[in-house]
């Protein structure tokens, strides 16, 4: 290897007769030149990628999720339990569904314990046109024990709901929009003894569970 070869690699100035650096190391340092430029341009270019690809990771993450809120959500509310004092024990809910799909019930527990369908009664709560069911805005009534299906939902003598409780022979289905009234007859998990105290309601669907308490109370006298 000659002087000016040397030179060139190790980017020591040469000069020509005229004074002037010599041309190759010129067109040397150009190409390191351009070789750094690519280098940082294709950083840029994979950070960009991955903030992209995580972006869209997220988005569809987000997006998973919110629609299968948006599919399924049930509120159980005005939940209550009775015990008379004979010691028959009465429950009652209001489940509504307001997601944007229709919910299939396929199970529910007092403290724990599975209700059979023989035991539950239910009922349609009217929810749309002007007059809407007058029970959807007021605690649900004691019904004298043990409640026969075809039986009217009535505080005093008047009907709150335009249906009337009908026997559940199976697992209910609860459209999107609509309420259901659930009355359960003899939950064998609450006795006389648990006036007063806490327990726990639960609502199976087919992708989950809603969860509820309230407090026992003592039925009120027959009129």
């Amino acid at each position: 290897m000659n002087l000016a070869t040397e030179d060139i690699y190790n980017e020591v100035p040469v000069l020509t007769v005229t004074g002037e650096i010599e041309p190759m190391i010129r067109m040397n340092r150009l190409l390191r030149n351009r070789l750094a430029l690519s280098t940082v341009i294709t950083t840029l270019i994979i950070l960009v990628v991955s903030i992209l690809l995580a972006s869209v990771l997220v988005y569809f993450a987000v997006n998973v999720v919110s629609t299968r809120v948006q599919q399924e959500s049930l509120s159980v509310t005005n939940a209550h339990v009775w015990v008379n004092s004979a010691g028959d024990a009465e429950g009652a809910i209001m489940i509504s569904n307001l997601g944007g799909r229709d919910v299939v019930i396929k199970q529910v527990e007092v403290r724990g314990i599975p209700i059979p369908w023989g035991n539950m009664l239910s009922l349609y709560a009217v929810t749309t046109g002007q007059t809407p069911d007058a029970g959807l805005t007021q605690s649900l009534p004691y019904l004298t024990s043990p409640i026969a299906t075809d039986t009217p939902v009535e505080i005093g003598n008047t009907q709150v709901f335009a249906n009337n409780l009908v026997l559940a022979t199976s697992q209910l289905i609860l459209p999107s929009g609509d309420v259901m009234v659930l009355y359960i007859n003899s939950p064998n998990s609450v006795t006389i003894n648990d006036i007063g105290t806490t327990i726990g309601l639960t609502v199976f669907t087919a992708q989950a569970m809603y969860y509820t308490e309230t407090n026992v109370q003592a039925a009120p006298p027959a009129a």
